[in-house]
């Protein structure tokens, strides 16, 4: 008004500095595990996944025995596993696919295999529990349609008897997936993840030989910091072995993986503590950059 005008000319302008800090501004904004793993459904969806889900409460079978995972494992245990008191049993799937299972743990099946050599219980099988990997998710979708070529991935939450440290939480969130091809390799695999973690910030990954039950060969997936000059373990993948597959009616390569969320998050973010991104922390909450 005062340039329209003309009055410009007969008014006093107070002298103000543009580099003295400005009052702060708290706008709305995503929270940053919501962040994490809106880009991660973003970067899968990207290279062509679909995306499954499935509920928390899941069976022993789906949790362990599709996964050729012995009922004698320590990773069952109450110490490990939390069981569910209501329902206390959960539904087997079609018989058929059962016995496959059944006879895989027993003898070897049809998978040239020797099994584990115990008597098979379906009682075991039919326990409740809150999952402990979402692999039981992936693992839902080989048996759902075992024919190539498919691309599933999963995010969610799994439940472990973890002692709370600043590292560990008895509920967190895991990424999982599975990648269904004849000509599906090792090199599949690393190209894969590589793409993921570029998509996410973190260009350098690298692959060390591992152990894991339920996959063949298997590896340790690592990232490189740049912020603090060093490799860090952020997952493990592998090839199922025939074992996992076979009893589902899949008979090509299928790889599969299994990352941390939270991890990812605190490198991302700068935390040093898991329980920052729970605490519901405004300060810190406010001062995590839109942007990096």
């Amino acid at each position: 008004e005062l340039i329209a005008s003309g009055r410009w000319r007969e008014v006093a302008f107070k002298r103000f500095d543009v580099t003295l800090a400005a009052e702060a501004r708290r706008p709305g904004k995503a929270h940053p595990i919501s962040r994490i793993v809106e880009e991660t459904r973003q970067a899968f969806l990207s290279m062509g996944f679909t995306e499954w889900q499935t509920d928390f409460v899941e069976s022993g079978f789906w949790d362990f025995d599709a996964l050729f995972q012995p009922q004698d494992h320590p990773a069952r245990d109450m110490q490990d596993t939390f069981y569910v008191a209501r329902p206390e049993r959960a539904t087997l799937p079609d018989p058929a696919l059962v016995d496959r299972v059944r006879r895989t743990h027993e003898d070897g099946g049809d998978t040239d295999s020797t099994g584990w050599g115990y008597r098979w219980s379906p009682d075991k099988a039919r326990q409740a529990i809150l999952r402990t990997h979402t692999t039981a998710t992936t693992i839902r979708a080989l048996a759902a349609d075992p024919n190539p070529p498919r691309k599933i991935f999963t995010i969610g939450k799994v439940f472990r008897r973890e002692t709370i440290s600043y590292k560990h939480l008895p509920e967190f969130m895991q990424i999982d997936g599975i990648i269904i091809d004849e000509g599906a390799t090792l090199a599949t695999l690393k190209g894969t993840l590589t793409e993921y973690y570029r998509k996410l910030g973190f260009p350098k990954i690298r692959f060390k030989p591992s152990f894991f039950p339920y996959t063949e060969p298997s590896a340790e997936i690592y990232v490189f910091l740049e912020s603090r000059d060093t490799w860090v373990e952020l997952g493990g993948s592998g090839i199922f072995r025939p074992e996992v597959t076979r009893p589902l009616g899949c008979k090509v390569p299928v790889l599969a993986w299994g990352l941390g969320l939270e991890r990812l998050a605190l490198f991302r973010y700068g935390a040093e503590n898991i329980r920052a991104l729970y605490d519901a922390d405004l300060a810190w909450l406010r001062e995590v950059p839109l942007c990096r």
